[in-house]
């Protein structure tokens, strides 16, 4: 189940690219950066920030939905292993969440 798991979670973390130019562009201003919870959160505040966390936001949570659900695990648990992975995958000069809740550069 776990490896089951781990394929959907890369799944996962590719389909994000459906809507990277955006993501990666708010990324590398600075305005956005993956959290401990497994969502993006806003690092500076500004419309388009909002915009672009509430779409990924709403795309993620679809997605950690269904697989929670095809393997029987909660949600959360999906969102932790995401966020795990996301920020593995951030790149060097993004931000990530540390464990305080601060935004810091990778």
């Amino acid at each position: 189940m776990k490896s089951k798991l781990l394929v959907l979670l890369a799944g996962l973390v590719l389909s994000f690219n459906a809507f990277a130019i955006s993501l990666q562009d708010a990324k590398a201003q600075g305005l956005v950066g993956e959290q401990l919870n497994g969502y993006l959160g806003v690092v500076k505040s500004s419309a388009e920030a909002k915009s672009v966390v509430s779409s990924v936001n709403a795309k993620r949570k679809a997605h950690y939905e269904k697989i929670a659900k095809k393997n029987n695990i909660s949600v959360s648990d999906v969102a932790k292993l995401a966020a795990e992975k996301a920020i593995e995958a951030t790149k060097k000069g993004h931000y990530i969440q540390n464990r305080s809740g601060k935004w810091v550069k990778k």
